[in-house]
């Protein structure tokens, strides 16, 4: 981009310059050039940006599901009609590919069509107690949500978040990631362009510590959602405790890409090799323990790096988004070269054909990984795949059991028979079974140390409602 523009908060239908007059630079990691300049936010910013929130609740949450409807899919369209502008800004501060980005910007517009179309299904149900009571149950917002998304698909995993709880009644405060806000700040913009009435979205941008813990520790703020960390998911939970209100948590993962002999290796290896390729790695419930059935293990890797050999950085895969991310990958895989693990393919930086700055990694494929090794149990977030060979059903199980997460999983088996009865065992939140799609539709949210709630589906404009129970008592007229 020839010029730097600067972003300031997105404040009850308008631009809000920050309070402290401060502002972050966002650089690409593509080349390390300066992009955007966003507001540093501060505990006063989230004051006025909840109060907002708080104050446009009660009306928001007395339309009908058919007005909300309407303006959802507004939003869906603004989006799909600002799709340039949106790829631009993601492409610049993320280093996306564009047509990745635009797969993102056109999917995170999806989620407000989708909500948008099935809210109006929104029901609770009666209970019979009886002639003489009338009980029946009704699902009803909470207030105000916070909703706090990370670097890697700030305005994808915004949307999934932002368009059920507006479904549902709520207003929203969204804090994205200081990395990637550009795109988020211009979301808040066209849904207020839609129609959504002002303060029912509010974007507001900074540090964890200045904006993100005052959000949610702020009184008027009834649910969070976050997208992020293990530590800073298990900070918000604690705070959220303390103030006794529901939270999602979607954590790390270190997902199980389970195959056997008999499968359809090809279909196999392209998988495995889109899990690294696919935002670098850089997706929570990507499949980056390659656990392979011994016989075939040489034959997949072999296929695997056939793929992963015509891939060139900037062209098919992005780079690293930040530079401590960066950082630890490389620091990573020294550990794992250390441990005794070996580089089958890739294992280093880009020190040719990607600009000097430009934070791109070799995709990765790691053999003789043994359960114990940080490669096995840690995430790398980037694009590396740890290889463990199995001998037996029940071993593949315990191997993909074998970790303190549960987001994401596959199997891959001509068997299909076994294939799902593995699916079964895996202790994951969703397992892709030969490739088996994952949508809007599918509820996703994680096992163990992966999180807690459900995101997507149906089950994910519920996670937004809280249940009242309404019992009335009827006059007794008696039998004739």
């Amino acid at each position: 981009m020839s010029t730097i523009t600067q972003f300031e908060h997105w404040i009850g239908g308008a631009s809000v310059p920050p309070a402290s007059g401060r502002h972050l630079d966002s650089t690409s990691p593509h080349d390390g050039e300066l992009v955007f300049r966003i507001a540093d936010g501060t505990a006063e910013d989230v004051e006025q940006a909840v109060t907002r929130a708080h104050q446009a609740q009660r009306a928001w949450g007395r339309t009908t599901t058919a007005e909300r409807s309407r303006v959802l899919k507004a939003i869906a369209a603004g989006m799909r009609e600002n799709i340039d502008w949106l790829v631009e800004l993601e492409c610049a501060d993320s280093g996306k590919l564009p047509t990745a980005a635009r797969m993102e910007m056109l999917a995170a517009a999806d989620y407000f069509d989708y909500y948008g179309s099935i809210v109006r299904t929104l029901a609770g149900d009666t209970i019979d107690q009886g002639p003489r009571n009338l009980t029946y149950t009704r699902h009803e917002p909470y207030g105000v949500v916070a909703v706090i998304t990370p670097w890697n698909g700030a305005v994808n995993q915004g949307a999934r978040g932002i368009a059920p709880a507006l479904a549902a009644g709520n207003t929203v405060v969204l804090k994205p990631s200081e990395f990637t806000s550009a795109g988020s700040l211009e979301l808040g913009r066209i849904a207020t362009e839609a129609g959504l009435p002002d303060g029912v979205l509010n974007v507001v941008t900074g540090l964890g510590p200045t904006v993100g813990v005052p959000l949610v520790s702020h009184p008027l703020v009834r649910r969070v959602s976050f997208t992020g960390s293990v530590a800073t998911g298990q900070a918000i939970g604690r705070i959220a405790a303390d103030r006794v209100i529901p939270v999602a948590l979607e954590l790390g993962g270190k997902s199980p890409i389970v195959v056997f002999a008999d499968a359809d290796l090809d279909g196999a290896a392209k998988a495995a090799a889109t899990a690294i390729l696919l935002n670098s790695g850089q997706v929570c419930f990507a499949t980056t323990r390659l656990l392979v059935e011994r016989s075939v293990q040489d034959e997949l890797v072999r296929r695997i790096g056939a793929i992963l050999a015509g891939k060139q950085p900037a062209q098919d895969f992005g780079p690293i988004i930040t530079a401590p991310q960066f950082d630890k990958v490389l620091e990573m895989l020294d550990t794992a070269r250390q441990e005794g693990a070996h580089v089958a393919v890739g294992g280093h930086k880009y020190e040719e054909g990607v600009p000097e700055r430009g934070l791109y990694i070799q995709p990765t494929v790691l053999t003789d990984v043994k359960p114990d090794m940080e490669a096995a149990r840690k995430e790398f977030f980037g694009p590396v795949l740890a290889t463990m060979p199995f001998d037996t059903e029940e071993e593949a199980v315990a191997l993909a059991n074998d970790t303190d997460y549960g987001l994401g999983g596959a199997v891959w088996s001509g068997d299909t028979g076994r294939a799902i009865a593995v699916a079964h065992r895996i202790e994951s939140g969703q397992v892709a079974v030969n490739g088996g799609l994952m949508s809007n539709e599918t509820p996703f949210g994680g096992y163990k140390m992966s999180g807690i709630g459900r995101e997507k589906g149906i089950e994910g404009l519920y996670e937004y409602t809280q249940l009242k129970t309404v019992s009335v008592g009827l006059p007794d007229h008696g039998a004739e």
